[in-house]
């Protein structure tokens, strides 16, 4: 049975792929955000989320004028996806993306548990584990890198995304709910891999991504494995494809590229440096759109 979501951010690159996988899963979904929806195919309440006041309103209210016909005031919500947020470094001034981003963060997460919402996922990012928006060529301490890891970023995004994950795990604890974030790869859209052979010609361009991506509507499948998944508490999960952009093994292309940085644990023969082992055997994910299948010889 569809559940009704609301999700922050859906106007952006990610979710204009996540909220029609939802829908197709049969989900209600509207979307917050300062933006419309691409061509209108969800509703759109345009909505500041580092106001409190507007985030409270806008997780209680209904979703359409459909809504009025019951009566009986805005229906439940099942889940939040929240994947509202300055996007990267470089478009906002750094206190401002630091900001904005764990004040929405923290706003949302908030305003869903304290409206009985047990429900809400978080888009985190790859950028915790300190490469990504690194001063100069910063190597990984180990790989494969797993939501065990160390995470150490230095900039204003990443170290956002550090600071919203402990604010998910303090509110999952202190209202024993599920709260889960979403440690999202480089997002790939279809349109993306026209660039891909670049990416092959060049594996230093894709050092700061850890050679790894998450297909946009593979995150989709990613999101809606985790509406369906009760019962986990605060969790942590990488969000990426199986394999690594690269034609050789995964060692044999480390080893090359990346020689600072050992290989510390299991990974398989392509397999990304990012591991997406957890989703694969805690939420059951099994990737559509691996690069290869877009990407000729």
């Amino acid at each position: 049975m569809g559940k009704r979501i609301i999700f922050t951010g859906g106007s952006g690159k990610a979710g204009r792929h996540v909220i029609p996988y939802l829908i197709g899963r049969g989900h209600r979904v509207l979307n917050l955000d300062r933006n419309p929806f691409p061509g209108g195919a969800v509703d759109t309440l345009i909505t500041d989320l580092t106001e409190s006041g507007e985030v409270f309103n806008a997780l209680s209210q209904h979703f359409g004028f459909d809504g009025l016909e019951t009566g009986d005031g805005p229906a439940k919500v099942d889940a939040v996806v929240h994947f509202a947020a300055v996007p990267r470094i470089l478009i906002r001034p750094d206190n401002v993306t630091f900001a904005e981003n764990v004040t929405s963060t923290y706003h949302v997460i908030e305003a869903a548990l304290k409206l009985g919402i047990k429900k809400v996922i978080i888009a985190s990012s790859e950028t915790t584990y300190g490469v990504c928006f690194a001063e100069g060529d910063k190597d990984y301490h180990q790989f494969p890198l797993t939501e065990e890891y160390d995470v150490d970023p230095m900039d204003s995004y990443g170290l956002s995304k550090v600071v919203n994950e402990k604010t998910a795990r303090a509110f999952a604890m202190r209202f024993s709910a599920d709260v889960y974030a979403l440690r999202i790869g480089n997002v790939v859209s279809p349109e993306d891999y026209v660039h891909v052979p670049a990416w092959l010609a060049d594996p230093q361009s894709r050092k700061r991504n850890a050679w790894s991506y998450i297909d946009a509507r593979d995150l989709g499948q990613i999101v809606d494995l985790c509406v369906e998944k009760d019962g986990l508490g605060f969790q942590v999960f990488n969000a990426v494809n199986d394999t690594i952009t690269a034609r050789e093994p995964t060692r044999e292309f480390l080893a090359k590229h990346a020689p600072g940085t050992p290989v510390t644990g299991e990974i398989d023969e392509f397999g990304a440096p990012i591991s997406n082992k957890k989703i694969r055997e805690v939420l059951g994910f099994r990737e559509a759109h691996d690069w290869r299948r877009y990407v000729k010889d």
